[in-house]
């Protein structure tokens, strides 16, 4: 069995009690673990996640214990950065044994070809925030940021993502056509074949028939 989970956004301090919150998400690793080939988590499993060479942010001892005790026991675990939680740069690989993708790919799975992403980044028509992706896929930018003790660095992180959150739009569903995934799904059925195409990002539950068979 292939599993997808997204955007639990663990640590957010919109989460009135986050203790609690990340249990949930590890009791339902170990319900996946009883029959998983591999597990894909397509990105903003964290609220905000950077990493230093040296120190590990504090928190998320349980899932990464979870984690762990999946990919030791043959389960691969797939990582899909999101965009908060892009800053990875090989603790959840030499640590937790996960494979970290940092752009979207085509992989086949039992015999479907499956096209996998966040979701940030793949539609167009919002120029502000294309803009703050490419600042934040920025190695001077990182490097920047990585100067900052972590105290300040994790503080900042966190308060911004709540406040992004905040004045975010809604997240309701807003049709086919004003939905800039659908469009761009529509868009990508046109150039190559693929069965299914399964994103995160917009918080809607949402399984779309599109042309050629294919399914989102």
């Amino acid at each position: 069995m292939i599993y997808f989970l997204s955007d639990v956004h663990l640590g957010s301090l919109l989460i009135p009690d986050q203790r609690e919150h990340e249990r949930k998400v590890v009791r339902l690793l170990d319900q996946m673990k009883k029959d998983a080939t591999a597990i894909y988590l397509l990105g903003d499993i964290f609220d905000f996640w950077f990493e230093y060479t040296t120190v590990v942010p504090k928190g998320h001892t349980r899932l990464f214990g979870k984690i762990a005790e999946l990919t030791d026991a043959g389960i691969e675990v797939h990582f899909f950065i999101g965009n908060h939680d892009l800053w990875t740069f090989g603790y959840f690989e030499k640590e937790l044994g996960m494979k970290v993708h940092y752009r979207p790919e085509v992989v086949e799975l039992y015999g479907k070809r499956f096209y996998l992403a966040h979701g940030d980044g793949l539609s167009t028509g919002d120029a502000g925030f294309s803009v703050l992706r490419k600042v934040f896929h920025s190695r001077v930018a990182q490097r920047l940021f990585a100067l900052l003790p972590p105290y300040i660095g994790q503080n900042f992180g966190f308060a911004w993502s709540r406040s992004n959150r905040l004045h975010m739009k809604s997240e309701e569903f807003k049709g086919e056509e004003n939905e800039r995934l659908i469009v761009y799904a529509k868009e990508f059925i046109e150039k190559e074949k693929v069965d299914f195409l399964v994103f995160g990002h917009r918080h809607i539950d949402l399984k779309l028939q599109l042309r050629y068979n294919a399914e989102m």
